[in-house]
């Protein structure tokens, strides 16, 4: 019968540990492995991954060019729609229930529905994204969509006049009054006088 003091470990799966520096003879010793001298011998002589002794390295001699997305692309748990057969008729279907029904864990930015596979009956789901097939096939087994989505549409401004009745229609513009520029003709005004006065 199995006890616990009869465990043992798998036969090869643990290793005598090689000790370093018990003298010449061990096949370890003096260098311990290391060689002899240099960077790599010294205590703390780890180097970094792509260092190349102070050489410009082969990541910055590469061209780069192009924009990147990788910083500021989005993560999306993904569901698809077999998953979503195990809750029963008229359930809410949140982020809160999935993570406790395991069907989504860790760290995102949402949750998108995929349509890989058929809902078998009518579901309240509560979700950031859904595929436009995923939406046909829940919205045909008699379900519901509600998408969480914090973005807040912007308003169009109309530059238009609005219409009102009862109220007077904007006066026009004096552009007479525009186009006279008292400044600049005073100065002509006044360089003429000088001149004048000097001849």
């Amino acid at each position: 019968m199995m006890r616990l003091h009869n465990l043992r470990p798998r036969p090869g799966s643990r290793h005598r540990v090689k000790r370093l520096g018990c003298g010449e003879s061990s096949g370890h010793g003096k260098t311990s492995g290391k060689g002899h001298k240099g960077q790599k011998a010294r205590s703390g002589g780890s180097i970094r991954l792509g260092f190349e002794g102070g050489q410009m390295p082969l990541i910055r001699r590469l061209p780069k060019r192009g924009f990147n997305n990788a910083a500021f692309h989005k993560q999306y748990a993904i569901v698809n729609l077999d998953d979503l057969n195990e809750f029963k008729t008229g359930t809410v279907v949140n982020e809160q229930l999935l993570r406790e029904s395991k069907l989504v864990r860790g760290h995102f930015a949402g949750i998108k529905i995929l349509g890989d596979g058929e809902v078998k009956h009518g579901l309240k789901i509560e979700i950031d994204r859904i595929s436009a097939v995923a939406r046909e096939k829940i919205e045909k087994a008699g379900g519901t969509i509600a998408l969480r989505d914090g973005r807040v549409q912007k308003q169009t401004v109309s530059h238009e006049a609005p219409n009102l009745a009862g109220q007077e229609a904007p006066r026009e513009a004096n552009t007479k009054n525009r186009s006279k520029r008292k400044g600049p003709a005073k100065r002509k005004s006044r360089a003429k006088k000088k001149t004048s006065r000097e001849s």
